[in-house]
Formats: structure tokens, C-alpha cells, sequence
């Protein structure tokens, strides 16, 4: 049977505590607790906590650190092999291990080379219950060779051709990181054309003449040694051809139709293809006879490159790229196998026996192929280890039966194939223990009536002692039908009742002993609400209260305490609480809202709620009153050391009654010139009996108050100098802050004159350590409020007391208060930082609270500092933005908000006191995952053509991601404003200009542009635009398209002519209008008007009286020729067939225009909604009709 031990634990009240924090303390035999109090006599084999990884890589400037740590009892001793053999350090002067541990320093500094000390290293911790041994640590030094000396050619190509820059770089430990600069140390532009693949080379999928340069370099960064090598430059021309002939794609790299590739488990794999075309191929991945895993795969360099994070068995199998242009495609398939070095299934796990009894340890592993299972003990093969009679092994199994103290020992489970290995150590501790409570004696557990009850029985022995409970002093063990017995010794009372109460006692026993102990439940009363706050609707300026009265167990004491809509109640003195009711005086409209009484205990709790409801009162009339005169004739009598008696005649009420007297004073000696408060009577009094202090030359002075308000004060009395005293009272607001680790700083609030009571105040203050012996040590001060002990430890408590003196005597004596030495900064770093991704902009962050001593100060939270991880480079541009949040209190968690999806953090962890920050724990990196990108940054349209519009772009500001196409979508716009059909289109990510053609004439289009990630489509930018006029039937033969387009842009308004000619125009039409009314007034008829009444023609109408425009001319065939002053149809457009004068033929959308011999073309038309402005296009000209109206 197992060892059964339980660790100790906080006490807390039972009826608090949930029963899953007991239940998690379950049974453990993997490890002995070295707890220094209880446990000291207790042996345990050795388990290496400690060591360097198995391929370690060092620095060959640095001194070599081989790591191996260990624990056990009695502490472990330490030994080292190398190469298989024993490395005696003591005959090497440069290899020294660390006192108390087996960590190897080697001193390479000051003499000796790395490759001195290559080799095989492993650690052997023993003690007398076994050995306990290390991984075999390969150690090598890093390496950064140069690049050999080449002789470069420049290269000369045609347009249009591939080109592959092979880069083959030194061959270094680790590999080296490889990017293409020039000489600027600028980073070489990449794109779907041009790109790097992932063995270096740089891959052209056909050349330009812009990539004609002497500087194309390769460099490769050796990130262990922080060194850089550089490849010769490569000289690259390329020559313009008149036309480059397109053709379809053939891949540069995988070679063939067909390549393999092997990956280990858990490893990311990169598969690449890089095609070369014109025009330049995409790429496109596929898993035949499967689907690609989601959220594991990833696409890099412009698609080229397919990656899967932590990859698996599954996903074995054949992928296929896809090179793609408008003359064909071409495919690869990848065959890909996924191996597996070994990987745990069970790992063994330490056994603690008794003697006696009986255990297994299990060693299962997998991997591809099987890996091979073999045992050792003690760091020795178990087959030429000493025989051990209570050991059987069975494969990955080692039985143990009958175990006895010799049985103790440390075994090893090797797990390994062709792709690496497994080493676990496990021991086997034979103990023979007695029975042992570690629940502290006496515990008291307070529990509410009706809740379950849990009392703790932490316990330790071997054998795994059985646990009883009993009640009282005579009562048998208790059982489970009306209690629960944990495994871990808990006892559980599911519903608590009065007769519960008692004592309660936990006996452990084994063969080799018994243990007990007592622990106390109280069953208390549940706090009840028996009077509840009701519902209440108020006038306005009225008075309500509510009641709460409060039921509870006599031994608790509840605070009660009222909410206002769940928050705090105003800081208004109209409000004000007692007992049981809260009373709100002068109630306002914000008054009103739900008040919650809440009383709390150290146990339970209870609440009620009520609603407020405030309405308007009724109207009263305006006052018609006023305040009261000034009382005068005032008088002071019965003249003693502390009291006065004070008389007045009172003024005049102004027909509002005197409700009372207020009575100020002032002290002439301390605050001449300001008036304080003294007493209030009743209205009907006319005398006060007034209380004094000592020393202080008093002044008095009075005013009457009505219901309408208070009177100005009257005259001041006569002075009146007290005697002096020895104070009555202390300062206040004392305090104790450390402002540095070594001193403590008092401070109080100073007497003020009147308080002194007498001349020569001063303060004497005392202190001491609150938990030392010292005797209390003074000082007296003066004109003083604070004082500085200097040479104090380090936020320790002190008591202080500050106490008044004068002239005359002491204050009473003062409380003591408690305060603190300065802090200082906090010690240790937050631990086992954990970042958990939320989602693409949160992520949740946990850390292990500090130990409480390590503060060294006030507690004020923990800060988490983050920010977005740079490379090298960047961060030489331009200085990294760290981001602070803040958590006050103890909490161990908090979310980090706003983060930039697709991006690289960082963050560390702090704890902050009343001194500041202590140190930052280790910096933990985490990714967050793509996230839909931005709106593109802009979207303008250019270059529009009678069939064609071309779109101009720039890329989302934040693509949260890798940009994987545009979509594009438009439709055209009638003259109605109703939307056609929709279009949509793909465009590559690379594109930010796009020609749209086979489009309609003189047409609005409404376009819609988003960008894409593998995770979705971002927000959209639309604009609008209109293709133009086919303008070709009114120019000139020699005249092209492109200056019909800028005769459209002439504003003829600013036209010297244009402006002589409407002046002729405007001139003939007053002298008409002139004529016209003198004829009508006359009576007779103009000749005009004459011809009108006598040939009435249909088409020809009357002005319109109210927009002054001219009458719509209108004609019965649909293919007359237009007339003058006919109107153009309701598109805006004159069909060419009908008109070879078209208006819109010179600008679009005006009302009138002239023709190349002079002569005007207008439309007479009313008034017309205005079409929107397009992007940047010209201003119209203002129409000839219109200012002609205007002009009349």
C-alpha cells in the first residue's frame, strides 16, 4: 500500500472555505515533504531539479557552465563523466563545480579554448539511498566561419527572364539566419517576383530593369557569437527588350515533379515552392485526400512557403503547389513523412513504500520507429547492477514486492530510437513511519446553521495511516451516514445544525503507531433581515426614510451598510443612517433609484432593496417674505474663566417668525478678522450661556434665520480675554511613513491658536518598535508638524504618540498609533509567468504571487510591463513602446486588452509597494494569431476613359496578418440612383492598381474595396465614379481624345468674350422689358404680344412665375430634331443622331454651353437636384441661363 501523506495548509473559517480546496490536497506518493519542523528525521533518495540541456551549444568567449542541481536528504554528492569516462575535475585547475551542488564552471577566460572541453558530459548526484544521474549533455562551441574567397561575374540578362542568386553559406554552429542587404545595409525588396527562398538563394520568377545593381549581398547572422558575415556583392543588369515573350511556369526549387520530405513530431514543417513565369506565377497548396489543419497552418514569403506548427503522424501525406499564370500551371507533389523521437506516455514516478508492501514502476513511450525500453539503477545497467530479490522486471514494468529498506534505490528509464532519447529518474524510498497530524491543535471553525461544515485532519505515516473521527469525550467513531470521511482526511457535516457543537477529534493509526487531535465547531444563527426598506414615491424638497432592521447571532456583531443603485450612497449630508433607517432630507430628482440595505458578518450576509420614486410638487406661490434685521444691543454678563452669558434684543421678523439664533465668535489674539461658529438657540431665546477655552480674546456676535433665510450679523460684542490652560486636547492625523528604508517619518496635524490654550506650545512625541522590549524614546519639538527618527530597519511597526504641551502644563496622554519604517524596494520578481491567448487582441497573463517578507512594504499591486517584440534592426531605429498595466492588490492574473493581432509580445511581471517596483521577472514571449485586416488606407480613381476606370489603392494600415487578396466589387449607378447588378473581383495581394475596362459610357459606379487575411475579410472604403462622354462627334478631325478631355475642364464663365457677349445679351433684354412696360401702360399691345394671341403655338409656354425659369418646350415624335430652347432628356445626354450640337459633348451635366460659331445651346429647364462631386474633378461652369435669370 502507498504512502499516504498530506501537506499543511492555512487554516480557515470551515463555513467559508469550498470543499474542492480540500479535496485537491489528494493522496501523494511521489514525494517526501522535507518540512524542517516535522520532518527532519525523514531520508529520501536523490532527484536532479536541475540540469543543461542535452545539445548545448556555448559561447566559446564566455566561461563554459554545465548545470546540474539536485535535492535529496542527506544532501547529494556529485560526480561527472565525459565522454563515458571519469572526469576528475581536481587535476584541471580551470574546472571548479559549485559549493553545494554539482554544477560545473570552466575558466576558458583567462586561459584555454572551447574545443578543449567538447565533449559527452553527464551528472551523478548520490546520496545513501541511491544515484540519481543527468541527461547526456553534448557540449560544443559555437562556430562562425568566414565566407570562402570567390571571384564573382556580373550577371547580364534580358527582361523577362529567371534568375537564381545562390547565396551558400558557411556552414556554422547553430546554422545561420540568412537575409539579402545592399551595400546601404538596406533590406532588399520582396515580393511575389522576387523572393528568398528557405535554403538562402534569392529567386527571381522573371527580372526587370529595376533590378539592375551592383550591391545584391548575402549576408548570414550567427546569433550565438552576435556576428555577421558577408558574401562578395553580385552585379546584376538587366537589358530592355522591345517585348518580353510570356510563358507559363516551371518551378526553380523543388527540382522535378515529384521530391520527399521527413519532419519529427512536434517540429514545424516548411514546405517551398518557388516557380518562375511571365507573368509571375501564384502559388497555390493543396493535401491530396485531405484537408490542410486549421489554425496549425501557415502560409509565408508570399505563399511559397506552406508551414504546419507542431506537427503530427496525421499529417503525413502528399501536398501539392500549384504554380499558376494566365498561359498554365505546373505541380509538385511533396510526399511527407512525419518520425517521432520518443515521447512519454507514462513517465515512472517516484514510489514511497513501507516495509512490506507492495508497488509498480511504469516506463511506456512512443515514437516513430518504437522506441527501445532498457532500465537502470542507480545510474548502472539493471542487468549488472546487484540483484534485488523484491524486484521483478517486465519490459517497461519493474514489480516490486515485499520491499524492505535495502530495496531503496534510484532507477532510470531510457527511452530511445534513431531520433533521440528519453532519461527519467524515479526512486523507490522504503519508509517506516508512525503516524503524524500536521492540523494545528485546537482549531476553531465557526460555521452558520443549515451550511456544511468541514474540519481538516492533514496527516503523514507509512504505512498509510486509517483515519477516525470521534465526537466528545464517550461517543464511538462517526460514520458515513450522516457524515462524508475524505481520503485526505477531511471530515464533512453535509448540513450543519445546533447540535453539532462540540469537539471534535481526528486519531491516525498505523502498525507503528496512533496520533490524535482535537479541533472546535460553533454553529452560529443565520443574519436575517425581519424589517425590509419599501417602496416610496416623494415630492420633491420632502423627507423619506427607510427602515432595515437586522436579525443575527448574539457572538456576531453585523455592519450594516446602504447602497444606492449598487454603488455607495452620495457624499451629501442629506443623507444620513443610524441603526436601522437611512433618512434622505431635501430629496432631488437624482435621489431617486433603488437603496439596498446590506448587513455583513465575519460569516454570512443579507440584503434588501427598496425603490425610490421622486415626483414634482405642487406649484406654491412667490415668497413674499423676507429675512430678519439684525439682532443688536448685544451685552456680555456672568464673566468666568470658561463660560460667558451672552444677551440681545432681537430686529425685526419681516412676517416670517424667527426660528433661532446663531452665534459666532472670533478670537482677536489668534485669527483676527475671522468668524467661527458658537453655539444655535431656539428663536424664542434672546440669551446664551456660552462654554470657553482658555487664552483666546473673544469677540461674539449674532444672527436670526427664518424660514426665509438668515440676517446679516449684527454688531461685535465687546472683547473678553480668557485665562491660559495646559491643553485639552492632542494633535490629530498621526501618522508613521518611512520615506527612506532607514528612517520613519511623524506627522501629525498641528494645534492651532485656539486650541493651545496658553503661550509656548510645543509636542512631545515618542516611539518605539511595537514588537521589541525598547522603552519609549521622546523629543520635544515646536513650530513643527513633523519629525524624522533616522537609522530604522527596514518596515518594521512602531507605536508613536505625539502629545501637546504649554507653558502652563501637558495634554491628557495621547493614544498610541501605529506606523511604519520606510520601505524599500521589493526583493524577488514575480514567478512562473504564464501567458494564455485569448483571442487575436487579448491575451490573459498569470504569475505566482511574491513571498510576503520579499515586499518590504505595502502590498500596492503587481505591473505587468508588454510590448511588441523587434528584430535587431528595428530596434536601432526607432526606441521599443512598452505598454503598462497595473493590478492593484494581490492579484495573480490580469487581461492584457488592445493587442495587435499577427505580432510578437513580450512582457514581464513586477510587484510594486509604497517605494516602486521591484525587479522584473524573466521575459516571456507569446504570438497572437491573425486577425481581419483594416480598411485599405485609401482608394482613388484615375485615368477615366469612355469604357474604363483605373483604381489606385494603398494597403490596409494594419493588415493583422499576411495579406492574402483584395476583393473588389462594383455596380453601376442609374439616374434614378438605383444599383445594378454587382460585380465581384480577386485581385493578388500585391496589387494596389487595378484597370477595370469593358465598362459604360457616361455611367456612375459605386466600388467597394476589402482586404484579406487566412482569417477573413476586413472592414470596406467605397468611392464612386463616372466613366466619360463619347465626345468623338463634335471634334474636329485632327483633334484627339485627350483634348476633348481638357476642353471639357475650361471654364467659358472666366472667357473674355463669353462675358462681353451675356453683358449684349442682359443690355437688349432691359431695353425690351423697358419698352414692354411702357407699352402696357399705355394700354396697347407690343407686336410680339400680338403674334402670340393671334397664332397660339403649343410649344412655345410662359415663363413660370415661380422659380422664374423658362417653360418646358415639348414635342409630340420622339426623332424630331431638338429645337432651340428645347430640354435635354432626363439622362443628361443628347443622343448624336438627333443633335450633331450636343451640349454634353463639351462638358457634362451643364445647362447651357456655345457653339464653336458663337451661338448659344441651352436648356431651359426648372430647378434639378445638383449630382454629387467626384473625386477630382473640376468645378462645372455656371450655366448662361441661369445667369441670365439671375441678371433680370
Amino acid at each position: 500500500m502507498p504512502l499516504h501523506m498530506m501537506l499543511k495548509k492555512k487554516h480557515l473559517s470551515a463555513g467559508r472555505v469550498p470543499l474542492i480546496l480540500f479535496l485537491c490536497q489528494l493522496i501523494s506518493a511521489l514525494d517526501v515533504p522535507l518540512d524542517s519542523k516535522l520532518l527532519d528525521d525523514l531520508v529520501q533518495p536523490p532527484t536532479i531539479t536541475q540540469q543543461s540541456p542535452k545539445d548545448y551549444i556555448i559561447d566559446p568567449r564566455e566561461n563554459i557552465v554545465i548545470q546540474c542541481e539536485a535535492k535529496g536528504k542527506p544532501p547529494p554528492s556529485f560526480s561527472w563523466t565525459r565522454n563515458g569516462t571519469h572526469f576528475d575535475i581536481d587535476k584541471d585547475p580551470l574546472v571548479t563545480m559549485k559549493p553545494g551542488s554539482g554544477t560545473l564552471v570552466i575558466n576558458i577566460m583567462s586561459e584555454g579554448k572551447a574545443e578543449t572541453y567538447e565533449g559527452v558530459y553527464q551528472c551523478t548526484a548520490r546520496n545513501e539511498r541511491g544515484a540519481a544521474i543527468s541527461n547526456n549533455i553534448v557540449v560544443r562551441p559555437s562556430r562562425s566561419p568566414l565566407w570562402t574567397k570567390e571571384r564573382l561575374e556580373p550577371i547580364v540578362l534580358r527582361n523577362g527572364q529567371s534568375l537564381v542568386l545562390p547565396c551558400r553559406p558557411p556552414i556554422g554552429l547553430p546554422p545561420a539566419i540568412i537575409f539579402w542587404m545592399d551595400n546601404s545595409f538596406q533590406r532588399l525588396p520582396q515580393s511575389e517576383r522576387v523572393s528568398q527562398g528557405l535554403n538562402g538563394d534569392l529567386y527571381f520568377s522573371n527580372v526587370l530593369p529595376e533590378d539592375t545593381r551592383e550591391d545584391y549581398i548575402c549576408y548570414a547572422r550567427f546569433n550565438h557569437t552576435q556576428t555577421i558575415q558577408q558574401k562578395q556583392p553580385i552585379s546584376l543588369k538587366v537589358i530592355s527588350a522591345k517585348s518580353s515573350k510570356e510563358r507559363p511556369p516551371t518551378f526553380l526549387t523543388p527540382e522535378g515533379n515529384e521530391s520527399h520530405k521527413e519532419e519529427l513530431r512536434g517540429n514545424v514543417l516548411s514546405l517551398e515552392c518557388i516557380a518562375e513565369g511571365l507573368p509571375t506565377p501564384i502559388i497555390y497548396w493543396i493535401k491530396e485526400d485531405g484537408t490542410l489543419p486549421v489554425n496549425r497552418t501557415f502560409y509565408r514569403n508570399f505563399r511559397k512557403t506552406l508551414q504546419i506548427i507542431r506537427v503530427s503522424e496525421a499529417d503525413s501525406g502528399n501536398y501539392q503547389c500549384i504554380a499558376k499564370n494566365t498561359l498554365g500551371a505546373v505541380h509538385h507533389t511533396i510526399s511527407v513523412t512525419v518520425k517521432a523521437a520518443p515521447y512519454w506516455i507514462v513517465a515512472p514516478q517516484n514510489l514511497v513504500l513501507s516495509p512490506g508492501e507492495n508497488g509498480t514502476l511504469i516506463c511506456r513511450a512512443n515514437g516513430n520507429p518504437k522506441p527501445r525500453i532498457s532500465w537502470l539503477t542507480n545510474g548502472v545497467p539493471i542487468e549488472i547492477a546487484l540483484d534485488d530479490p523484491s524486484r521483478k522486471i517486465d519490459g517497461d514494468t519493474i514489480i516490486f514486492s515485499n520491499v524492505q529498506e535495502s530495496s531503496s534505490a534510484v532507477y532510470q528509464c531510457n527511452a530511445s530510437n534513431k531520433y533521440g532519447y528519453l532519461l527519467a529518474n524515479a526512486f523507490v524510498n522504503v519508509l517506516a513511519e508512525p503516524p503524524r497530524i500536521l492540523t494545528s491543535a485546537n482549531t476553531l471553525y465557526q460555521v452558520i446553521s443549515n451550511r456544511p461544515a468541514l474540519l481538516d485532519c492533514a496527516f503523514f505515516g507509512s504505512p498509510m495511516p486509517t483515519i477516525e473521527w470521534f465526537k466528545g469525550t464517550k461517543g464511538g467513531a462517526l460514520h458515513e451516514d450522516i457524515y462524508v470521511l475524505h481520503d485526505n482526511g477531511t471530515l464533512e457535516i453535509p448540513v450543519a445544525q445546533k447540535d453539532s457543537t462540540g469537539t471534535y477529534t481526528c486519531v491516525a493509526w498505523n502498525k507503528l503507531g496512533m496520533a490524535k487531535n482535537e479541533v472546535h465547531l460553533e454553529i452560529k444563527d443565520p443574519t436575517r433581515i425581519i424589517k425590509q426598506p419599501e417602496y416610496a414615491v416623494v415630492q420633491r424638497g420632502s423627507k423619506v426614510s427607510f427602515e432595515c432592521k437586522v436579525k443575527h447571532d448574539h457572538t456576531l456583531i453585523p455592519t450594516i451598510m446602504w447602497l444606492k443603485d449598487n454603488g455607495e450612497l452620495p457624499n451629501d449630508e442629506r443623507f444620513s443612517t443610524d441603526k436601522d433607517h437611512l433618512v434622505v432630507s431635501d430629496v432631488k430628482d437624482d435621489d431617486g433609484g433603488t437603496y439596498t440595505c446590506t448587513a455583513n458578518t465575519t460569516l454570512d450576509s443579507a440584503s434588501a432593496s427598496a425603490v425610490l420614486r421622486v415626483v414634482a410638487p405642487p406649484p406654491t406661490p412667490a415668497p413674499i417674505y423676507d429675512v430678519p434685521n439684525p439682532p443688536f444691543d448685544l451685552e456680555l454678563t456672568n464673566q468666568l474663566d470658561k463660560s460667558v452669558q451672552l444677551t440681545w434684543t432681537p430686529g425685526d421678523d419681516n412676517n416670517s417668525p424667527i426660528t433661532k439664533f446663531i452665534i459666532e465668535y472670533e478670537d482677536a489674539m489668534h485669527e483676527a478678522g475671522l468668524w467661527r461658529h458658537q453655539a444655535e438657540v431656539s428663536g424664542t431665546q434672546t440669551t446664551a450661556q456660552l462654554k470657553l477655552s482658555p487664552y483666546v480674546n473673544y469677540s461674539f456676535r449674532v444672527m436670526a434665520e427664518n424660514s426665509i433665510g438668515r440676517s446679516m450679523p449684527s454688531e461685535a460684542s465687546e472683547q473678553y480675554l480668557t485665562k491660559a490652560a495646559e491643553p485639552d486636547q492632542n494633535p490629530t492625523a498621526v501618522e508613521g511613513l518611512g520615506t527612506e528604508p532607514d528612517n520613519l517619518v511623524i506627522t501629525w496635524k498641528p494645534l492651532n491658536g485656539f486650541q493651545s490654550n496658553g503661550p509656548g506650545l510645543q509636542y512631545k512625541v515618542s516611539w518605539r518598535q511595537k514588537d521589541g522590549d525598547d522603552e519609549w524614546t521622546s523629543v520635544v519639538v515646536a513650530n513643527v508638524s513633523k519629525y524624522i527618527v533616522s537609522g530604522t530597519p527596514t518596515f518594521v511597526p512602531y507605536l508613536i504618540k505625539v502629545q501637546a504641551l504649554n507653558d502652563v502644563g501637558f495634554a491628557p496622554e495621547p493614544a498610541a498609533v501605529m506606523g511604519h519604517s520606510g520601505e524599500d524596494l521589493p526583493m524577488v520578481a514575480p514567478g512562473n509567468v504564464r501567458v494564455n491567448v485569448v483571442n487575436s487582441t487579448l491575451a490573459e497573463v498569470h504569475w505566482d504571487p511574491v513571498p510576503p517578507k520579499s515586499v518590504r512594504g505595502h502590498l500596492q499591486g503587481y505591473r505587468i510591463y508588454y510590448w511588441k517584440a523587434q528584430s535587431s534592426s528595428k530596434r536601432n531605429r526607432r526606441h521599443i513602446e512598452k505598454k503598462i498595466l497595473t493590478f492593484q492588490g494581490s492579484k495573480t492574473h490580469g487581461m492584457l486588452p488592445g493587442l495587435q493581432p499577427y505580432s510578437h509580445y513580450a512582457l514581464n511581471v513586477r510587484v510594486v509597494n509604497g517605494k516602486g517596483e521591484g525587479p522584473a521577472s524573466t521575459d516571456r514571449g507569446f504570438h497572437t494569431p491573425e486577425g481581419v485586416p483594416s480598411a485599405p488606407s485609401s482608394l482613388k480613381i484615375v485615368n477615366p476613359t469612355l469604357d474604363s476606370l483605373t483604381l489606385e489603392w494603398d494597403p490596409p494600415s494594419h493588415p493583422n496578418g499576411i495579406l492574402t487578396e483584395y476583393i473588389l466589387k462594383y455596380q453601376p449607378i442609374n439616374s434614378t440612383h438605383e444599383l445594378g447588378p454587382l460585380v465581384d473581383l480577386k485581385i493578388p495581394a500585391n496589387k494596389t492598381r487595378w484597370t477595370l475596362k469593358n465598362l459604360n459610357f457616361s455611367t456612375r459606379y459605386k466600388f467597394y474595396l476589402y482586404a484579406q487575411t487566412s482569417v477573413g475579410s476586413g472592414s470596406q472604403i467605397t468611392e464612386e465614379a463616372i466613366t466619360t462622354v463619347d465626345e468623338a462627334g463634335i471634334l474636329p478631325p485632327d483633334v484627339g481624345a485627350g483634348k476633348a478631355m481638357a476642353s471639357r475642364q475650361v471654364d467659358i464663365a472666366t472667357q473674355g468674350w463669353f462675358i462681353g457677349l451675356m453683358c449684349a445679351v442682359a443690355l437688349l433684354i432691359l431695353i425690351l422689358l423697358i419698352v414692354c412696360f411702357i407699352r402696357r401702360n399705355k394700354g396697347g399691345k407690343y407686336p410680339v404680344k400680338e403674334k402670340e394671341d393671334a397664332h397660339a403655338d403649343p410649344e412655345i409656354q410662359p415663363m413660370k412665375e415661380d422659380d422664374g425659369t423658362f417653360g418646358e418646350y415639348s414635342d409630340a415624335e420622339d426623332h424630331k430634331p431638338l429645337k432651340k430652347g428645347s430640354r435635354t432628356p432626363s439622362d443628361r445626354t443628347v443622343k448624336k443622331e438627333d443633335s450633331d450640337d450636343s451640349l454634353v459633348d463639351y462638358g457634362e451635366g451643364v445647362n447651357g454651353q456655345f457653339n464653336e460659331d458663337g451661338s448659344f445651346i441651352g436648356q431651359y429647364s426648372g430647378k434639378k437636384e445638383k449630382e454629387p462631386a467626384e473625386g477630382n474633378e473640376s468645378s462645372e461652369a455656371p450655366s448662361p441661363v441661369n445667369a441670365m435669370n439671375s441678371f433680370v
